[in-house]
């Protein structure tokens, strides 16, 4: 097996780096590197031969070395992470039949270990933290992007390696767009929704927030209520074993009924752990089994276009019997001002 994603590289050998590549036998593994990254590699990784590539005698050459000299034939590879011009390049190089086998990949990072979870975990409270720190700051005149820089800014003071991904801040009408990039608007009155997420020990956490700026009319306050249930009928129904898209199916069902079934247009959660979006998908199109160890995010919706949108998102890990709910920020209804 190649292992070649900057993340499977470090799920695999606990080493994180722009470059390299992991070759994998039934008896030995080799981590192939360059100079920027071999003297640490040596240092850090146990299990496996590190080797130092240059442009004499690069990765191509090495691992098509050892390949002949281990007689074998073909040797697995991440087909979602590889182009198609390196499979090309390498497939001739190698001597070798390279076989697509993702789905291996995938299928060991999906169910994360009790030390994954803990460390999960940390990276979740110090998220939690930072977002209790800036509550203050909304009614303050604050503009979307200035919440934004101020939410990574904790990240970084509160122990955060770096944060997951972008945060997104969107208020008003803004928050019916569920990726919207933050901006220069000033947030003023109605829904502003938060998505956010720290990075720690390469572990990365994802929530998202609905606060209410001002009072809120009888119809936001049903939208919530009504994406809170849809957010508790997909947790209740989430555990080893069960369908991703019927655990998508069981919070899409509230969200229909209560007439809003045309702006839930995404999948009720993704994989969360090295990287923030990773297998499984829990969606309708993935008619996989949830797997037992899996952690996925809880994020149903409802998005008005122009008017407002709703998010809740939760972290939940999954066991034979249910799931738990690795987020402790509350889910009323906040409302500033």
């Amino acid at each position: 097996m190649l292992v070649m994603s900057p993340m499977s590289r470090l799920f695999a050998t606990g080493f994180e780096s722009s470059a390299g590549a992991l070759l994998i036998t039934e008896r030995d593994a080799w981590f192939f590197t360059d100079s920027r990254y071999f003297e640490a590699a040596c240092a850090c990784i146990s299990g496996a031969e590190v080797r130092l590539i240059t442009n004499d005698d690069p990765y191509t050459a090495q691992i098509g070395a050892v390949l002949s000299r281990e007689n074998i034939s073909a040797v697995g590879f991440e087909d979602g992470y590889v182009t198609c011009s390196t499979y090309l390049d390498w497939s001739e190089k190698l001597k070798a039949e390279m076989k697509p086998a993702q789905t291996i990949i995938d299928s060991l990072r999906s169910s994360k270990s009790a030390e994954d979870i803990r460390k999960m975990k940390a990276a979740q409270r110090i998220a939690e933290k930072s977002f209790e720190d800036i509550l203050p700051l909304i009614s303050t005149g604050i503009t979307e992007k200035q919440l934004a820089t101020e939410l990574i800014y904790r990240f970084m003071k509160n122990g955060a390696d770096d944060k997951s991904f972008d945060p997104i801040v969107a208020s008003g009408p803004r928050s019916s767009m569920p990726h919207a990039t933050p901006t220069d608007r000033v947030i003023g009155d109605g829904f502003l929704t938060i998505d956010f997420g720290a990075r720690l020990d390469g572990w990365c956490s994802d929530t998202t927030r609905t606060l209410c700026v001002g009072k809120p009319d009888g119809k936001m306050i049903c939208v919530y209520e009504t994406v809170l249930k849809a957010q508790e009928a997909g947790i209740a129904a989430a555990r080893a074993g069960i369908r991703c898209c019927d655990i998508d199916a069981a919070a899409r069902e509230v969200i229909a009924q209560a007439g809003y079934g045309e702006y839930f247009g995404h999948g009720f959660g993704h994989g969360l752990g090295l990287e923030v979006h990773e297998p499984p998908k829990v969606a309708s199109t993935n008619e996989g089994d949830l797997p037992a160890g899996a952690v996925i995010s809880a994020e149903p919706g409802i998005y008005l276009p122009g008017c407002y949108g709703v998010r809740i998102e939760d972290v939940l890990y999954v066991t034979e019997t249910g799931c738990e709910n690795i987020t402790n920020l509350p889910k009323d209804l906040l409302i500033i001002g």
